[in-house]
């Protein structure tokens, strides 16, 4: 699915030599077809990914170690961390058991923690994954890699790829949606749903939720819908002669993205008042209408993809649990942070499931990373908190062709290392494309004289994830 239709001049005029003008118009008047072709029959046509900025810790969450909880305390052992890099930890730090009660739930039988009562009742239609593991063990260049398939700002997100490959279901809303709540911005900021590379048009659109949902929706004072169109009308004129004399690609990016702007002023506002829900749908998820909150924005990304948004992506931040003080602790913060996204994520499932949206829509719960089975203790800090850690971290699936109550790979007895069916980054990835009817090694696009693809050179699809 190697795309050539986005040209440069110096493209156009390379490929007008060899494959004629005629093919190249034909090219362009099939684009959209081309888009929305997949290689194989798909299983999914959207995603819903929930991500944990931050970093929740699987220990205290979703891994459960009774040996961990045995040695609590205990100096860890120094063949297990020998030349091991750490974001803050310093010297032999001690084991540190989770202060938080876990039971089995469902007829799968998955330990959750008490944290996630919510979760617990719909644990048999997700699918948690204890064996994934990152190159990176730092929260931006983390949240950028777990997004985007490179560490370093300027790839494409997931969410572009995806819009790129297949298109939107909706001319009216964009193909690719961001929603943010927590305590401030993701650290990987806006890189993490960049289009990098890819046309601007492919980027994710952040919803806000005070003021207008998207900047700018609104036309200023004086201004009529009538002169908007109007003034759009020559806009795209000038656009449309400035394209014919230099080919740039991204002048069609920007025709679009008026055009789309244009038609969202109908569409959006109507889309974001969640007051229209009715009360047993606000009982279900917590949520508050006009509030900035994770529920709020769980209920909006149904609502979005109800209506054919191809990827909703939420980030809530917060979950960096170093214990170096009550605010950043495992029991306190933790506890808190569940609090917030428990009952919406959970609502979410259940939610789609009763509409007959989980079938063909994948959602995904998860961070950049892990925490240590160590207790960091930073600067003889007395509340109890983790470091990061790459090694092995949890995330969990449901919907869109994904094996429902199963559990899939396994860490050791202190939740150090993966000794069970490791899933990488990339294997994510190509999993979710696979799912979507695309073959991750065919989704390519040709910048700086190599082709790209979300995945790089690396991704293995996770068979016992698929139902």
């Amino acid at each position: 699915m190697s795309r050539i239709l986005e040209l440069t001049r110096r493209q156009f005029f390379q490929s007008a030599s060899s494959l004629g003008l005629g093919a190249l118009a034909l090219a362009h008047l099939s684009q959209e077809k081309l888009f929305s072709a997949t290689h194989h029959r798909p299983k999914a046509k959207r995603v819903i990914f929930l991500f944990m900025a931050g970093a929740p810790s699987q220990l205290d969450l979703f891994d459960y170690k009774p040996k961990l909880n045995e040695y609590d305390g205990k100096p860890c052992p120094e063949e297990l961390i020998k030349g091991e890099r750490f974001a803050f930890i310093k010297g032999v730090p001690n084991l540190l058991g989770s202060p938080h009660k876990f039971r089995r739930h469902g007829q799968c039988g998955a330990e959750l923690s008490d944290l996630l009562p919510h979760l617990a009742k719909v644990v048999d239609d997700i699918a948690i994954v204890k064996s994934m593991h990152t190159t990176q063990f730092n929260h931006a260049p983390a949240q950028i890699f777990m997004n985007t398939g490179h560490q370093i700002p300027g790839r494409p997100s997931m969410g572009s790829w995806l819009t790129y490959g297949l298109g939107s279901e909706n001319q009216d809303l964009p193909g690719f949606v961001v929603l943010l709540s927590g305590e401030n911005a993701p650290d990987g900021g806006k890189s993490c749903w960049g289009s990098g590379f890819l046309p601007s048009r492919y980027q994710g659109v952040e919803f806000r939720r005070s003021g207008d949902p998207v900047l700018f929706l609104s036309d200023p004072e004086g201004m009529t819908s009538a002169t908007r169109r109007r003034s759009l009308n020559l806009l795209k004129e000038l656009n449309q002669q400035h394209y014919a004399d230099i080919g740039d690609p991204e002048i069609r990016s920007r025709i679009a993205n008026y055009e789309l702007a244009y038609r969202m002023q109908t569409s959006v506002p109507e889309l974001a008042d969640l007051s229209r829900e009715p009360d047993y749908i606000h009982q279900l998820y917590g949520t508050e209408p006009g509030k900035n909150t994770f529920a709020n924005n769980c209920l909006l990304a149904r609502r979005l993809v109800e209506r054919g948004v191809r990827i909703v992506q939420l980030y809530h931040r917060g979950w960096d649990t170093h214990g170096n003080s009550q605010n950043g602790d495992i029991v306190n913060r933790l506890t808190a942070l569940c609090r917030e996204v428990d009952r919406g994520s959970a609502a979410l499932v259940q939610d789609l499931k009763q509409r007959g949206l989980l079938e063909d829509t994948i959602v995904i719960w998860g961070g950049e990373f892990g925490r240590t089975p160590m207790n960091e203790a930073r600067s003889g800090s007395k509340f109890l908190g983790r470091d990061h850690h790459a090694r092995a971290f949890t995330m969990w699936l449901a919907g869109g062709g994904i094996k429902p109550g199963v559990t899939v790979g396994k860490t050791d007895e202190l939740g150090y290392n993966i000794v069970e069916d490791p899933v990488s980054v990339h294997d994510l990835h190509a999993t979710v494309l696979h799912l979507l009817g695309i073959d991750h090694t065919k989704l390519t696009y040709k910048f700086q004289g190599r082709e790209f693809r979300l995945t790089d050179i690396h991704g293995e699809l996770v068979h016992k994830l698929l139902a």
